[in-house]
């Protein structure tokens, strides 16, 4: 598939209009899946695992009460911590099948272990039904119609990816904020590290900026048991040594798809850049995004770009080198923006017209 296909796949976003799964009620027992299933991510693996850990506990009347009003505010929750502080029999079991879930996951989002855990637990579907919880995961097909949760009896059940349930369903998922703030350091060391990314010293009179104004994307992909997006931008240019160069900068405001945010953040520094453009690919991470690969990734392509002593866009070859996995569950694409300047000012929608930026220029004053 070329970076043009490539391009347009991604951003013609997921369509959940497949075939419904449920039941009048939502809920109906899941048929194995013809030829087998297929196999999952380490991520996958480990949220699947503590989700089915966590659905056996509930058995326990005392813990599902726990568990219950844990999350009656909608928040994520640690699981593995909030099993850990638990003095109900279900709970320290748990905590053990959550550690091990914990540690893989670790490992497969290469991160350090003293990163924390990373698994969490939040309600989802209909918090006021008297009809027993049960326990799901966010399917790591992006494509998926329907998305499979856990009853106390280990039993499978299908829910419609599209449409929340009439029953409580708790999600088992990642702390995406704490993955996206550990990754993206990750991602900045490993850059460094392979001679990417150089650390540069502050102009002594001040430095031209592209400050973010406002912010919004049409679509993040997003269905009702994922939650918010964790998104983050990959800016790429030529630094003032003639190499490739990237920055990454997170926007963790940028929860809702349809909702104008308003950072006043910088997203370019333009002392860190050699000639007036710059690139930006917006991603997003889902859960799955190894950031140590994906360093390597773009380091390996973005090294064999030589500067020619004339700008050369970098969008396309960022694209190219995340990983085929990336089109699924990992680092979805957002959007793209070819050449912006130090003079842009003003709305940019992006290329593939998900994304809109409002950017101004700021000025950062030296100490």
């Amino acid at each position: 598939m070329t970076v043009g296909q490539q391009l347009r796949t991604a951003l013609c976003g997921v369509a959940l209009t497949g075939v419904v799964l449920t039941t009048a009620q939502g809920l109906a027992v899941a048929a194995p899946a013809p030829g087998g299933a297929a196999k999952a991510s380490p991520v996958a693996a480990a949220e699947d695992a503590a989700a089915r850990a966590l659905a056996r506990s509930l058995a326990d009347g005392a813990w599902r009460a726990e568990v219950g009003r844990a999350v009656a505010d909608g928040e994520e929750v640690g699981l593995g911590a909030l099993a850990a502080v638990s003095r109900t029999g279900a709970a320290a079991p748990l905590a053990a099948d959550v550690a091990r879930a914990d540690r893989s996951a670790l490992a497969a989002k290469g991160l350090a272990a003293d990163t924390g855990g990373l698994l969490t637990v939040t309600l989802a579907g209909d918090a006021g039904s008297r009809r027993a919880p049960l326990v799901a995961v966010a399917p790591s097909d992006d494509e998926a119609s329907a998305v499979t949760a856990y009853d106390t009896a280990g039993r499978a059940h299908a829910l419609d990816a599209s449409e929340a349930p009439d029953a409580p369903v708790y999600v088992v998922g990642i702390d995406g904020e704490k993955a996206l703030e550990a990754g993206t350091e990750v991602l900045e060391r490993e850059l460094a590290a392979a001679g990417v990314t150089t650390d540069d010293a502050a102009a002594a009179t001040g430095y031209w900026t592209s400050r973010i104004t406002s912010v919004s994307v049409a679509d993040d992909e997003e269905t009702w048991i994922k939650g918010d997006a964790e998104i983050f931008s990959i800016v790429s240019g030529f630094g003032p040594d003639g190499k490739v160069r990237v920055d990454t900068v997170t926007h963790p405001y940028l929860d809702q798809a349809g909702t104008t945010y308003r950072p006043n953040r910088i997203l370019v520094d333009w002392s860190r850049y050699k000639y007036n453009p710059a690139d930006v690919v917006m991603t997003e991470d889902d859960g799955d995004t190894d950031y140590s690969a994906l360093a390597k990734a773009v380091a390996a392509v973005l090294l064999t770009i030589a500067d020619l002593g004339a700008y050369v866009p970098l969008v396309d070859p960022v694209v190219d080198a995340l990983p085929s996995s990336f089109w699924t569950d990992d680092a979805d694409f957002v959007d793209a923006w070819y050449t912006l300047a130090r003079e842009t000012t003003g709305t940019r929608d992006g290329a593939g017209g998900n994304g809109r930026f409002t950017f101004d220029r700021y000025w950062v004053s030296a100490l």
